[in-house]
């Protein structure tokens, strides 16, 4: 029985000592899983939160009007700042995902991932404004203050937050050991699903900006509608402990990972026709990333197929009654 089932009950010598009430609220169901509500946050949380989501919206506007600027000139130095500018726009987009649901549900594996893209937001503000000119770098000194301290900032307080206990294990999963672990393991596969996502995305934006053709324009299309439906397929299998689906979404990768080896074979052919190495070499990284978080995707899918059938799914649809 939930608190306000608890407060209508009469008092008496039968009642419930406040000791015994439950501590926490009825969780919330979403697509992605439960989440606490947003009243059961702690004050500093909160103001936490707000923090970072208005923080990365400022950032968001502000690469989109560097993306604006940048398509309107013509400068190879330009197209290489937009194609970076796209990625890094992605990459909020996904950040805004991650700390939601890393702050919601007590998730340690989107923190991590929140983590791992504010830490490539400042290395590549570091690495640019150290080889600016330096009339350049007076231009963005505010800017690139800005993003060191704010990104230093959300570091240590998600890394904080990491290191809290996870109680949202024992609520979906209860006491059950068994049943906690693959909780885990569940929320490691979805977050890893999205973080393919979100490489599939950025590798298509890295390769086909270099050369906006007719051709490269329909592959970036394709690749991103496939990308799209793949993930889906991966979410709904995990969520759904569906073994059909998860061989589909299986299935699904390999064209993916023939791609991959497609673009890796092109672009080291090319790479010695063209005068800047930049974009080349954070398409064979980004494709090489792929192919690792598709690898380490696979391996959890494995373990977690083995736990379908167990319970887990029964308990995520009865904990929002029993709490």
């Amino acid at each position: 029985a939930n608190e306000g089932k608890l407060r209508r009950r009469p008092r008496g010598p039968d009642a419930l000592s406040p000791n015994l009430r439950p501590r926490h609220q009825e969780l919330i169901p979403t697509p992605c899983g439960p989440i606490k509500s947003w009243s059961e946050l702690s004050c500093l949380l909160k103001l936490y939160f707000c923090f970072t989501i208005a923080s990365l919206v400022a950032l968001l506007g502000l690469t989109t009007y560097s993306i604006y600027k940048q398509h309107m000139n013509k400068d190879v130095s330009d197209e290489d700042d937009f194609t970076v500018s796209l990625v890094q726009f992605v990459g909020l987009l996904f950040c805004i995902y991650y700390i939601s649901r890393g702050v919601l549900q007590e998730n340690r594996q989107e923190l991590v991932l929140f983590v791992l893209n504010v830490l490539v937001v400042i290395v590549r503000s570091v690495v640019n404004f150290s080889v600016l000119a330096s009339e350049d770098q007076q231009e963005l000194l505010a800017r690139f203050v800005c993003v060191l301290c704010l990104g230093l900032i959300h570091v240590f307080c998600t890394l904080l937050l990491i290191k809290r206990p996870n109680m949202m294990a024992f609520r979906v999963g209860g006491a059950l050991d068994s049943i906690q672990e693959q909780y885990f393991l569940l929320n490691f596969c979805f977050s890893m699903v999205t973080f393919d996502l979100q490489a599939q995305l950025c590798l298509c934006i890295l390769i086909t900006t270099q050369d906006l053709s007719t051709s490269n324009t329909i592959i970036l299309a394709v690749g991103v509608v496939w990308a799209c439906l793949t993930a889906a397929v991966g979410a709904v299998a995990v969520l759904k402990e569906a073994k059909v689906l998860v061989w589909v979404f299986m299935v699904q990768n390999l064209p993916q990972v023939a791609f991959f080896v497609y673009l890796l074979y092109t672009i080291i052919v090319k790479w010695c026709h063209n005068n800047t190495y930049t974009l080349e070499a954070a398409a064979v990284t980004g494709a090489l990333l792929s192919l690792l978080i598709k690898a380490v995707l696979f391996w959890g899918l494995v373990r977690l197929v083995r736990s379908f059938g167990q319970g887990l799914r029964e308990r995520s649809k009865c904990v929002f009654t029993s709490y």
